[in-house]
């Protein structure tokens, strides 16, 4: 049943290239010189669907000075953005994405300003405080993020991926946490989110001390990820299908659905039932609610109901 699915979609997906253009490659979208972005590249394949890819093919998609301030623009822009309604990350070219680009990032890690220790060290801080913020902006923004990864997934990559919603690789993915390698441990996000993703303590404590690499049938069966796919143009036909099952439906429900699941991985039972029953308290008076029902007693799917943008 799967297949067909993927099947479907792919040709759904393929409907939307122009004349001679591979699927993969008519999915990107070039920054094209009015863009504010030069490490990322936005498009909406589908409606309600946000693409966000990562644009730096010719260097393997490595993390410089301007993809953590890019990253935050985009997603705090996506947030109150009305007509999206969920979130694509993907690689262009030929991997993901090989984690920071060193060459670029040197001066600010290893040459912070400074008088002395503590001014250094104040400002050091601040800095990974700066980089932090790229990834846990992806994990505040209310709209799902689903992120498709192909070919390599290395340091930050590791990073970026804990933050989304839900995870998707091709079978020749594999994932690596680098940073014991270059003589720091992970600081933005691997290592506080990673052990609440995947439910063996060990497995998490050897990846990151070890720095060796998960292919993906082990982030399948240790649940990184959800779904493998033979190669990236069947995972990105996967994903937007995805995408396009939650953009279909109500975008309180949604959303709602994503802060909470939030809130209470990070709180007690009890604190997230309250939080939910406060939350609801409001949003069970949408609307949606009524459509839902009425689409249900009339055995139609959702997808038939324009729910409002939210």
């Amino acid at each position: 049943m799967l297949s067909v699915i993927i099947r479907s979609a792919l040709q759904k997906y393929r409907g939307l290239l122009l004349p001679g253009q591979a699927a993969v490659r008519a999915m990107s979208s070039s920054s094209s010189p009015g863009s504010p972005y030069t490490t990322l590249a936005i498009s909406h394949p589908a409606e309600s669907v946000t693409h966000v890819e990562l644009n730096r093919p010719e260097k393997r998609n490595a993390m410089n000075k301007a993809f953590w301030s890019e990253m935050v623009t985009c997603f705090n822009e996506i947030a109150e953005d009305p007509d999206c309604r969920v979130v694509v990350v993907s690689g262009a070219g030929k991997i993901f994405t090989a984690g920071i680009d060193l060459m670029d990032m040197a001066s600010d890690v290893l040459q912070p300003e400074g008088d002395d220790v503590s001014r250094i060290s104040w400002n050091l801080r601040k800095i990974i405080a700066k980089y932090q913020e790229t990834f846990s902006v992806i994990e505040r923004c209310p709209k799902p993020v689903v992120v498709a990864v192909h070919g390599a997934c290395v340091g930050g990559g590791v990073d970026l991926i804990t933050a989304c919603d839900i995870r998707l690789c091709t079978q020749d993915a594999w994932f690596q946490i680098k940073e014991v390698d270059i003589g720091l441990a992970a600081d933005v996000g691997t290592l506080q989110r990673l052990p609440k993703i995947i439910g063996s303590r060990s497995l998490v404590n050897e990846l990151a001390l070890t720095a060796r690499r998960m292919y993906a049938d082990e982030a399948k069966s240790s649940g990184l990820v959800s779904r493998v796919f033979a190669d990236k143009e069947t995972m990105m036909a996967g994903a937007l299908e995805m995408a396009g099952e939650i953009a279909g439906r109500s975008p309180v429900a949604v959303q709602g659905t994503k802060i909470n699941l939030i809130y209470s991985r990070d709180h007690s039972v009890a604190e997230g039932l309250d939080y939910m029953a406060s939350w609801n308290m409001s949003m069970l008076q949408t609307q949606d609610v009524m459509k839902s029902a009425q689409a249900a007693m009339e055995k139609k799917s959702t997808k038939t109901i324009e729910f409002s943008k939210l």
